[in-house]
């Protein structure tokens, strides 16, 4: 028998949708954006959400249209090519990308503002430390883990509605210059941003974990489940927006709290020492260090399963021990490292995501659905590695006829020219047998 929700649960179906985007590691990228837009900010805020807000959403709602996330959106496409892209989202997600930056948020965030002389010495200590911890919770995770992370995320949500409100009525500094890499094309240089939040991607699986809640909570029917899903993620939105839009307009009131910053927990720090002094500041450290653990202890658990069952290879602790030396090491390299080396891998798989997300809303116009799934993606796939080598730095001139080329959106117009060829092509014709 299909239950439905009380408005009580879909509001905590909604922060339990916003809980699972609201990483730690996400609330450092608006500050350094609206620091370095300086009068660009309007412009860079709004490419910024499109791609950090606005790519989730329709990621859900797409999901929730599908009846699911990336498995049964992706049905018209080869099984194992489906395998190929979970695959590579939960290493983006997982131990390449997401999960180390965790600990690196954690150290910039939580030890570094208090550290006289930080070293690389001093960084590999703290991952060690850090990501040791993570796979011993990650070994023996419990229900007080799950109680911690359901307890911090309210309060990180409430600090950073405080430090909102605080910046509103007193901002702390003045709006910087415009940097060169936001001077001409403020819009693209935030939309490319976005995609640090590594959200849309996040999307493709949150749609199934959110569809197994509203199960369990007994709605069964398909209509009430795609129903519930949207109004969670518009609710997940609407949050997201609100700290994205505070920490834009705190980075870009923060000229003469800093100078000059390589990373937006610098800056968050530094306005919050400004704000509420010292006490201030070792809250925020104690807050986001262990709401980064909680997040840290989700990845790596849950790439650690994604790899154990897809393998069948090793038990689940292996998996955790190698996810959790990967992550270690990895963070090695630094925080601005790290976003520097991620930016050509995001720019070269994104558009694959927002391609499938495409091709889910036109679905119910194509008559070939599975060429035009398959073209299109393959589509997005080339141009978007051509765009990611460009972004790495590798000489791609050739391609310089391109549309949007020079900005790093090659794949735009590529990709929209093959949705329309898959949406004329004539539905194949059934074989008929003796």
């Amino acid at each position: 028998m299909n239950k439905s929700l009380s408005p009580f649960d879909v509001l905590g179906l909604g922060f339990m949708t916003f809980a699972f985007f609201l990483g730690a590691g996400n609330i450092i990228f608006p500050p350094l954006a609206g620091f370095l837009a300086g009068e660009n900010i309007t412009s860079a805020m709004s490419g910024f959400l499109l791609t950090a807000v606005g790519l989730p959403l329709v990621t859900l709602i797409a999901a929730a249209l599908a009846g699911g996330g990336l498995p049964t959106m992706g049905r018209y496409l080869p099984t194992g090519v489906v395998t190929v892209m979970a695959t590579a989202i939960f290493i983006i997600i997982g131990p390449a990308f997401a999960a180390p930056r965790t600990g690196l948020v954690a150290y910039e965030m939580g030890l570094k503002p208090f550290l006289q002389d930080p070293s690389q010495f001093t960084l590999t200590l703290f991952t060690i430390g850090f990501f040791g911890l993570v796979l011993l919770l990650s070994l023996n995770q419990g229900q007080l883990l799950d109680a911690i992370g359901k307890v911090l995320t309210p309060i990180l949500l409430l600090l950073l509605i405080g430090l909102a409100i605080a910046v509103f009525i007193s901002p702390q500094g003045t709006q910087p210059e415009v940097n060169e890499a936001y001077m001409a094309q403020p819009f693209v240089k935030g939309f490319i941003e976005g995609y640090n939040t590594m959200d849309t991607f996040a999307a493709l699986m949150f749609g199934m974990l959110i569809l197994d809640v509203l199960r369990q909570k007994g709605v069964t029917d398909k209509r009430a489940q795609s129903r519930y899903l949207m109004i969670a993620a518009l609710i997940a939105a609407a949050g997201l927006g609100f700290v994205y839009v505070s920490l834009f307009i705190l980075g870009g009131t923060s000229l003469g709290v800093v100078e000059s910053a390589n990373n937006g927990g610098e800056i968050i720090s530094a306005y919050v020492l400004s704000l509420f002094g010292a006490p201030g500041l070792w809250i925020l450290a104690a807050i986001v260090s262990l709401a980064c653990i909680t997040t840290a202890v989700g990845l790596v658990s849950a790439c650690a399963d994604y790899f154990h069952r897809l393998t069948g290879k090793g038990s689940y602790r292996v998996w955790v021990v190698i996810n959790a030396l990967a992550c270690m090491l990895v963070a090695n390299v630094g925080l601005n490292t790290l976003i520097t080396v991620s930016i050509p891998v995001l720019v070269a798989f994104y558009p694959v995501a927002v391609a499938l997300v495409l091709a889910t809303y036109l679905r119910p116009l194509m008559r070939a659905p599975v060429f035009a799934f398959r073209l299109t993606l393959a589509v997005a796939l080339v141009f978007g590695l051509i765009d990611g080598m460009q972004a790495a730095g590798l000489n791609m001139s050739a391609f310089h006829l391109l549309p949007m080329f020079d900005i790093g959106m090659a794949w735009v117009l590529p990709t929209c020219v093959a949705v329309a060829i898959g949406l004329g092509m004539p539905a194949p014709r059934q074989q008929v047998t003796a």
